[in-house]
């Protein structure tokens, strides 16, 4: 079913892409940086946005099944229009994947984005939060598994 990353230009999403590529059919990747997303080209279709937009980031995900978002691109030091905490940056998100229709979402997050991720949690009907501070190997192996469950919630 089809997945999108968003954040896959973060190193983490960086290392889930690849976990997702050769089981999870359509992979989408929303990126901020036109650099990235033409080296990201090869691996699947790549949408370049705001990632502070809900807008952007719905209309990407319009007919994904899954959305894997990466809390560390709330985070790092690209450019956001819409939103300027992350916890208004998961909000747009929320916001743009409800709109999409979104059928899970699996959010790699830390403890305190998990703690204010509870918009984000109402957007879909399937949740779950992958804890980001262990290997990125290991975040994305589960991540992957997720993906490819039947159910998770």
């Amino acid at each position: 079913m089809p997945v999108i990353v968003v954040g896959a230009d973060t190193p983490q999403g960086r290392a889930i892409v690849p976990a997702l590529t050769p089981t999870s059919g359509e992979v989408r990747l929303f990126v901020s940086d036109p650099a990235v997303a033409g080296e990201l080209r090869t691996v699947g279709k790549v949408a370049v946005g705001d990632i502070s937009d809900g807008t952007h980031v719905g209309g990407a995900a319009i007919g994904a099944f899954c959305a894997v978002v990466i809390a560390a691109a709330a985070h790092d030091d690209r450019e956001r229009h819409f939103a300027s905490s992350p916890r208004l940056v998961f909000s747009q998100w929320a916001d743009g994947l409800k709109d999409a229709a979104v059928s899970r979402i699996i959010f790699v997050a830390g403890a305190a984005d998990a703690a204010i991720s509870d918009k984000l949690a109402m957007a879909a009907p399937e949740f779950v939060v992958v804890p980001a501070d262990r290997a990125p190997a290991d975040v994305a192996a589960e991540v992957s598994g997720l993906e490819q469950a039947q159910k998770i919630s």
